[in-house]
């Protein structure tokens, strides 16, 4: 993990052609990047290999949610591939979220860092509604991801993804150190599109968010370093 508390930048890209020519704008500095399903389902294992070889740091966003031996053999290989941060969904239960940390610490090589583990508690593309509608959970939204997060802490997790609704309850009931990490980040007068319990980064800050994932406004920006810049510096203000 860096040493800074860098804002992730989300390569929601369909192939790495397009992930490296966004990249190469930046001219070689080091940044936290988060590989999804789509990126890493097309280019695999050699694509997080490349960005590690240019110093970046790698979120792997799989949000892995099986029966707790495949989740468990699958981190045990997803260890070896030199990321900094994996996840699982917290309604697979502590069982098997035990089973990916344990997974990850087997596969994790002497002398290296297990990569941190962190689950995800309903998406922010979530609505209360839909949440009680189809998942059929009688409780307010806060309480569905606050039980969730304390399951992860229960279960060893070093934190959760939540929305910076939930932020500071988590961390009074969970503890500063357990990770909050906020997706959904869109700037000022920038679009939702499919997210929404959506926050800017300074926003996010201030409610109690620890880390932030921002996509679409600085990937599809006109011009994405200064996008990036705006964003870092909201988030450090």
């Amino acid at each position: 993990m860096p040493e800074k508390n860098l804002p992730i930048i989300a390569l929601d890209f369909p192939d790495s052609e397009k992930a490296w020519n966004f990249l190469n704008r930046f001219d070689g500095e080091q940044l936290f990047v988060k590989v999804g399903m789509e990126l890493y389902y097309q280019e695999g294992a050699n694509l997080l290999k490349s960005l590690k070889e240019k110093g970046h740091w790698i979120f792997l966003d799989l949000k892995l949610h099986d029966i707790p031996n495949t989740v468990h053999r699958s981190m045990k290989v997803l260890a070896g591939l030199s990321i900094d941060m994996v996840n699982v969904h917290a309604a697979g239960g502590t069982e098997m979220m035990k089973a990916a940390l344990s997974g990850l610490e087997e596969g994790t090589k002497a002398g290296q860092t297990r990569p941190a583990l962190i689950a995800v508690t309903q998406l922010t593309s979530t609505s209360e509604e839909q949440m009680q509608r189809e998942q059929l959970i009688d409780r307010s939204i806060d309480e569905s991801v606050l039980h969730y997060a304390l399951l992860a802490k229960e279960s060893g997790l070093d934190g959760v993804v939540c929305s910076a609704f939930e932020a500071a309850s988590i961390a009074k009931e969970a503890g500063g150190d357990f990770l909050r990490v906020t997706p959904g980040i869109r700037m000022t007068g920038s679009k939702s599109d499919d997210q929404k319990r959506i926050v800017t980064p300074s926003d996010a800050r201030e409610m109690g968010s620890s880390m932030i994932v921002i996509g679409r406004p600085v990937t599809q920006a006109g011009d994405s370093v200064l996008s990036y810049k705006k964003v870092l510096t909201e988030w450090e203000r």
